[in-house]
């Protein structure tokens, strides 16, 4: 019987560990297109083009939203974690 526990606990561990890498990968894909998006529309606007500044700003604060998600996300596990004695 503590065997099975100790197999469930590890599971669960598991579990825990790939949803917190995979949000950590999608967290650095989404911070590179926040640093491209930031270089091409100041590219942009130091080339002239005036109204590229404001759609660049907007979809940054979206990337920025979402990694803020991310954040919570993986907070919230890992006082779930921590809760558990994981």
């Amino acid at each position: 019987m503590n065997d099975l526990k100790t197999q469930n606990k590890h599971t669960a561990r598991h579990q825990y560990l790939v949803a917190i890498d995979g949000a950590l990968a999608l967290t650095a894909v989404l911070l590179i297109v926040q640093m491209w998006l930031l270089t091409a529309s100041l590219e942009t606007h130091l080339g002239g083009d005036k109204d590229s500044a404001v759609p660049g700003a907007i979809f940054s604060f979206l990337l920025f939203s979402g990694n803020f998600g991310l954040y919570c996300f993986v907070s919230k596990l890992e006082k779930k974690a921590r809760k558990k004695g994981l």
